[in-house]
């Protein structure tokens, strides 16, 4: 199983950085007993890892060497490759550069690595052999791409950042087989390229005939491409490390983002709010055996420990 990771973009919104947004410090983790910060994109690459995946592919820029380096040839007991977009041109250009290294009995993973999501094991919920989004609740779904379904979860139209969507429910990964990952190339191809958002290319494929289902199994998630989505991932995951630990009958380490220390967390009698922070999030882009727990969170992958950097 292929987990294809879009990391090309600029990361405009978030700017300025002296490195790759893909390696935003959001977290921390233990690396050989040491605690070091933990980048964004690995929440996405440990629930890659989670489903299944065993060959992961960043499609990077030119210039994003820094992502080579930080990841290298292999996380856990899966090998990384890098593929390049050689200019900006949108998350459907992004992930079809990968295609000539997937084989068409092969299952694919997309999904958005400036994003923090809960559960972790999410990806298990979809289907194979057909393309299937993972679904996720929002207040404010004119900022992503919202996928209307019917009764049986079939997907009926994906409405791309519409203000007054039809549904709170958005995408945030999704899987097909490479036979899939081919057709839709096939259909961007023969409307010349045109369409830079997978929403809009996932309507054409319908309305060509082709099948998509909408898993309405996401719990939490957040946009970390902005200084505000920032603060809600931090949030996000301090909510989790205590609701994890509560579950646990322990007290958690949670992050103090604004004073940049950690104290023990009584327990909270509601969970922190969470506003949705979207954007232009799709122009912008693009189980380590030597890490542990540390969170306590049902369903974490190892290493995904909730505190702040």
């Amino acid at each position: 199983m292929w987990g294809i990771v879009p990391a090309a973009g600029a990361g405009s919104r978030i700017q300025p950085l002296a490195f790759s947004k893909e390696l935003l410090p959001v977290g921390s983790r233990l690396e050989d007993g040491v605690e070091r910060p933990r980048a964004v994109s690995e929440y996405l690459v440990d629930r890659m890892l989670i489903a299944g995946a065993d060959k992961i592919c960043f499609v990077v820029s030119p210039g994003k060497t820094d992502i080579l380096a930080y990841y290298g040839g292999q996380v856990g007991a899966a090998y990384v490759t890098y593929t390049v977009q050689p200019r900006p041109a949108g998350l459907c250009d992004a992930v079809f550069r990968a295609l000539p290294l997937v084989a068409p009995d092969e299952d694919v993973i997309v999904g958005l690595p400036d994003t923090v999501w809960f559960p972790a094991d999410g990806l298990r919920a979809l289907p194979r052999g057909v393309l299937a989004f993972l679904l996720f609740r929002v207040e404010r779904p004119e900022l992503f791409d919202a996928v209307v379904t019917d009764a049986r979860g079939g997907v009926r139209e994906i409405q791309v950042k519409r203000t007054g969507a039809a549904t709170p429910w958005v995408w945030g990964a999704f899987m097909m087989p490479g036979r899939v990952l081919a057709e839709l190339h096939d259909l961007w191809r023969a409307r010349e390229e045109r369409d830079e958002y997978f929403g809009t290319l996932v309507n054409a494929y319908l309305a060509a005939g082709g099948e998509a289902l909408g898993v309405r199994a996401g719990e939490s998630y957040v946009d970390v491409g902005t200084l505000n989505g920032y603060r809600e991932a931090i949030r996000l995951l301090r909510t989790m490390a205590v609701e994890g630990a509560e579950r646990a009958g322990e007290s958690a380490v949670v992050p103090l983002a604004d004073r940049g220390w950690h104290a023990r967390a009584p327990s909270l009698s509601q969970p922190t709010a969470l506003a949705d922070v979207g954007g232009d999030r799709q122009r912008d882009v693009a189980d380590d055996g030597r890490r542990r727990d540390l969170d306590g969170a049902p369903g974490a992958p190892a290493g995904d420990d909730l505190r702040a950097p």
